[in-house]
């Protein structure tokens, strides 16, 4: 076997260096709404059961004083949130009535997996009252995306 001269084995490996660099950077730390996104992560099923429980309690409309007028949490409306991971990204409408989750709809769906694996989770919100669904098996970059994307849209609801 012929000895390979020390200045290839050199630029050779700088190369791949540069290389495995910028596809980290590309993926992991250039993606600003990966940033952004986190701030409005909910809370999920993995946790505990008596955080779901606890946020469903807090979603119900609330007598406020002894003359018995409610206060709500949220705004009636539309709302639009988007959740996105390295995966690519999802958007949702949200529609509320009376402190009631009354519509969910995936507006954009622009994952690198197909929107089968979240098809059915508009409805487990509708279910459920809020964004902690359950982990889909498989789909958990979706899951985390469409749930992230339901909680951002529940923020913007939210009575200042």
């Amino acid at each position: 076997m012929a000895k390979m001269n020390k200045k290839w084995v050199v630029l050779c490996s700088t190369a791949i260096a540069a290389v495995y660099a910028a596809g980290y950077w590309t993926t992991e730390i250039d993606n600003p709404n990966m940033l952004a996104n986190t701030a409005f992560s909910s809370p999920h099923v993995s946790g505990s059961t008596s955080e779901t429980s606890r946020t469903s309690e807090s979603a119900t409309a609330q007598v406020s004083d002894s003359n018995s007028q409610v206060s709500s949490k949220y705004n009636d409306g539309t709302y639009t949130g988007m959740g996105s991971n390295r995966r690519g990204m999802i958007q949702v409408t949200v529609a509320i009535k009376s402190d009631r989750i009354t519509d969910v709809e995936i507006s954009d769906f622009a994952m690198h997996y197909s929107i089968d694996d979240v098809v059915g989770m508009p409805d487990e919100v509708l279910n459920i009252q809020n964004a902690n669904v359950e982990n889909v098996s498989g789909a958990t970059y979706s899951t985390r995306a469409f749930s992230d994307a339901v909680q951002d849209a529940l923020n913007q609801a939210l009575r200042a």
